[in-house]
């Protein structure tokens, strides 16, 4: 017998699948069973080295495997059947595309003799999806299953991080074939190079040019912390005394309690980040692609700033940015690669950002974020303000609207992939699953952090239907319910811009009882209508979740019906002209100017 032969196996479609996802390191998958994918999980049935968590709604299951791959780094899975099993995912497909987060999804797919025949549940999910992909695989043959799983693993967590679809029909799950040892290694991607080190006349020229700026900024996103790239952020923000501002992708890369750090930017950034855009002379824009919620009006953004864009996808590099025609110094590479290159170059004794630094903290001082504190009501900021207290070391997911943009303004988060936000997309029902999804994670990782997921109750029923996944898969979340019985954001905006014309946005009756439906399904609910209340309920709810023997738990906070976020940039404003900033009502404390002087000494 030869060593090949030796080394042979004979299985079928769905073995080689689930021993690819093994190899791949995956340990948990989220998916939903139908007719294509059968025999795939009955060979799930038969193994115990990787699980499977049952959701609800295929939806929520592309939402976990977004969160799961958030705060571990690596590809998330997601399992559904064919036809409406594989058009449900399409969403969260979409949300992972426009924030670049490694997925794989796995879909069912009708025999290959129907395909285009319109057999039952037939649906061309790789011509569905090929706008909100990565890219795209279907499999015609078991042999291809192998290879095909390891370029889809390889090209999602590669360069710039995306989903990759592979779409797997029932015969080729089911034919037997002769696995050979290193068969997935067995093939080439020619044309998919992503470039990671930059080019390093033009990191030369960076270097120097941060050096000799007067009034520097950090402008970082998402892309810091897909690359690992935080510690490299704040060393070149330390050695320079650059100050930071970050997009709501970005949250975490730098650490909040930071003295350099001044915050989000955009549309409701704090006045002091978008003050500094506005007027710096240097703008370091690193992972971030210039989104408009970010830049407001592009002919007004950091309109007298050379701009330095580093990022590993030369597509954004000059796409959004462009009324000068070109980036200033536009770097092509992984930003943990570049910054480490850029670091190597640092001539301290040429930075002089004092003067700068002390104009920020006079806006800082000037211009302070909101913190409402209406008599007898709950507010909104101290909701978070408790969490930052009593959860320092959790990790935090979002829905979409006005809760969003609080948690992003006043939640502490020192460390990344401890944030997990529908930015792109923003696509309401995603908080709660994704919470699930990084539960499940943590777990993974043998750790017991708690998870915390903000939403409101628009998105909270969008996918309520997981409190079931919650209880039977043991991932016990601390769900914080921002009651205001309607769309908030929509509504503001109605408020702002539409002559408080408030068309279809009162839930009024048709709310439910939240407490009533987590208590349906088993779990603790708590309903918390006065500010004296705040901080003990958190408290119970972190001991609820805590331990092997921890319990999902519901915390309902009934707010204001009008309650606004501030401040606001009008949708085509510019984004230092912004709405709501002299409504500020309690000053946050700006670092004294003692401790900003001794730091800039150091």
């Amino acid at each position: 017998m030869s060593e090949n032969q030796k080394n042979t196996t004979k299985i079928n479609g769905s073995q080689a699948l689930l021993n690819c996802l093994v190899n791949e390191g995956v340990k948990t998958i989220f998916g939903y069973p139908g007719g294509a994918v059968l025999g795939l999980y009955d060979e799930l049935f038969k193994r115990d080295d990787i699980s499977h968590i049952l959701v609800r709604h295929e939806q929520s299951a592309g939402f976990m495997a977004d969160g799961y791959a958030r705060i571990t780094g690596k590809a998330g899975v997601v399992l559904a059947t064919s036809g409406p099993g594989a058009t449900n995912i399409v969403t969260s497909l979409c949300n992972s595309h426009m924030d670049s987060i490694p997925v794989i999804a796995l879909t069912g797919q009708v025999p290959t003799y129907g395909l285009g025949k319109d057999f039952f549940q037939e649906a061309d999910i790789t011509g569905i999806t090929l706008p909100v992909v990565k890219h795209s695989y279907l499999v015609l043959e078991a042999t291809q299953i192998p290879k095909t799983v390891r370029k889809a693993f390889l090209i999602s967590t590669t360069g710039r991080p995306g989903p990759v679809l592979v779409d797997l029909p029932k015969d080729v799950l089911a034919k037997t074939f002769e696995y050979s040892e290193g068969m997935e290694n067995k093939f080439t991607l020619p044309g998919y190079k992503p470039t990671t080190k930059g080019n390093s006349k033009q990191i030369s020229t960076a270097a120097k040019a941060i050096a000799e700026a007067k009034k520097p900024l950090l402008y970082i996103g998402g892309g810091v912390i897909s690359s690992g790239a935080s510690k490299e952020v704040l060393q070149l923000a330390e050695a320079y005394s650059l100050p930071v501002v970050w997009t709501v992708m970005g949250k975490g890369a730098f650490p909040d309690n930071h003295i350099l750090n001044y915050g989000m930017l955009g549309m409701h950034g704090s006045a002091y980040a978008n003050y500094a855009v506005h007027e710096c002379d240097l703008l370091i824009a690193v992972g971030v692609r210039f989104d408009d919620r970010v830049t407001g009006k592009l002919e007004t953004f950091a309109p007298d700033a050379k701009v330095i864009h580093i990022d590993v996808d030369p597509a954004e590099i000059g796409k959004n940015r462009n009324m000068r025609d070109v980036i200033d110094i536009p770097i092509v590479g992984d930003a943990k690669t570049v910054l480490s290159e850029i670091n190597t170059k640092i001539d301290e004794k040429k930075c002089n950002t004092g003067d700068w630094i002390k104009q920020l903290e006079d806006w800082k001082k000037q211009y302070p974020l909101d913190v409402s504190n209406p008599k007898d009501q709950i507010s909104p900021q101290q909701i978070l303000l408790a969490l930052n207290k009593l959860c320092k070391d959790a990790i935090y997911t979002v829905d979409v609207g006005q809760h969003q943009m609080w948690a992003a303004q006043y939640l502490q988060i020192d460390k990344p992939r401890k944030w997990c936000s529908s930015s792109g997309l923003g696509a309401m029902g995603y908080g709660f699953p994704a919470a699930l999804g990084c539960k499940a994670a943590v777990k993974d990782m043998g750790l017991d952090t708690p998870v915390v997921a903000i939403t409101g109750d628009g998105g909270f029923q969008m996918n309520i239907q997981e409190l079931g996944t919650m209880v039977s898969h043991d991932l016990p979340v601390i769900i914080v319910l921002f009651n205001n019985n309607n769309l908030g954001m929509v509504r503001q905006w109605q408020e702002l811009f539409y002559e408080k014309r408030y068309s279809y946005i009162d839930w009024g009756m048709g709310n439910p009882d939240y407490v009533k439906v987590a208590e349906a399904y088993g779990i603790k609910g708590i309903k918390i209508s006065k500010p004296g209340d705040i901080e003990s309920a958190i408290k119970t709810a972190v001991e609820t979740c805590r331990g092997k023997s921890g319990k999902g738990i519901l915390l309902e906070f009934e707010l204001q019906y009008e309650a606004n976020v501030w401040p606001i940039v009008p949708p085509g404003g510019s984004s230092h002209e912004m709405m709501g900033i002299s409504e500020n009502t309690l000053k946050e404390k700006p670092a004294k100017k003692e401790e900003i002087e001794k730091f800039l000494k150091k």
